[in-house]
């Protein structure tokens, strides 16, 4: 049965809770059937995809880290042909709701090739646009950090869509709430906040940096508190829709990032530490929120903007 109080919107999208695997940590949701009904989430944001197949980073591409890991996975997915003529189809078998379609690209050509071809897909409810993954050498890093490349990315993209556009964006450029202005007046109906910083590790018996690709996305419980203030400060900036993601690994963290200004959230690395994380959050929401107090979700959303 569906707790109405856990209900949250994402524009005019409903979802039956705010909980959303995060990209890259999900696949294209089926994999994770076997374990649980997905359709108990609110949705799932499917593997970053790209215009073309693309076979990643060499190995190897994971690292762990205190409280925290690093990947380096590089975009690894099988192109957008692929995914809506096979991988919506092994979906659509065993999920009846709206999937976050994350795509990347390394020019606005490919962004809005991909938009068109999910535009007219029901299974889509939202278009989350990756311009920030720390983890290929030729992307799309001129978008994160340069607010005219962004708007002029927005503005295309909004022409060949009529889904929700979601930009998603990453904290380690100087100053992300110009980067969320420029989305907002460029059309963006929403942010995804915040994708991986970038992180290292090296091997103590040779120095060796232990990922091939010598850097990646550092992630996990100890990124929260960056996430959490760039969640509040775009929040406040532009009072757009959120799904705020960075560190979140139980129910109270998911209500923290409300207090932010989250709209929905997105679990992350803590799916790869176990596979129940999200089924568990779900079942542990309404406790939670029964012991803080909290009658609705809605009602809590962007509540630390109060205290200016």
């Amino acid at each position: 049965m569906i707790n109405k109080n856990l209900k949250v919107k994402l524009g005019k999208w409903e979802l039956d809770n705010p909980i959303i695997p995060a990209s890259g940590t999900f696949g294209y949701g089926y994999e994770f059937a076997q374990f649980y009904d997905i359709n108990i989430l609110g949705s799932f944001s499917m593997k970053g995809t790209t215009c073309e197949p693309r076979f990643g980073n060499p190995l190897p591409r994971i690292a762990e880290c205190d409280n925290s890991m690093i990947n380096s996975i590089g975009l690894q997915n099988p192109g957008i042909d692929a995914v809506i003529n096979s991988e919506f189809k092994k979906l659509k078998k065993v999920y009846r709701k709206k999937v976050v379609a994350n795509i990347a690209g390394t020019t606005i050509e490919e962004y809005v090739t991909i938009a068109k071809k999910l535009d007219k897909l029901p299974i889509v409810g939202i278009i989350e646009v990756n311009i920030s993954c720390p983890n290929v050498k030729k992307g799309a890093m001129k978008f994160v950090s340069n607010p005219k490349h962004l708007s002029l990315l927005v503005k295309a993209l909004k022409k060949s869509t009529k889904k929700p556009v979601f930009i998603k964006l990453s904290a380690t450029v100087t100053d992300i709430v110009e980067m969320a202005m420029a989305a907002k007046n460029a059309g963006a109906d929403g942010l995804s906040l915040i994708n991986t910083m970038i992180g290292m590790r090296l091997d103590l018996h040779t120095g060796r940096p232990i990922i091939a690709n010598k850097m990646g996305g550092y992630s996990g419980p100890a990124i929260k508190p960056i996430a959490l203030r760039a969640i509040y400060l775009c929040k406040k900036a532009t009072g757009l829709p959120i799904i705020g993601m960075g560190g979140v690994k139980d129910a109270y963290d998911v209500i923290e990032m409300m207090y932010a200004g989250a709209n929905a959230v997105s679990v992350g690395a803590q799916n790869l530490v176990d596979p129940y994380a999200c089924k568990k959050i779900i079942d542990d929401l309404p406790k939670v929120m029964k012991e803080l107090k909290i009658e609705k979700l809605t009602d809590i959303i962007g509540k630390a903007l109060k205290y200016e």
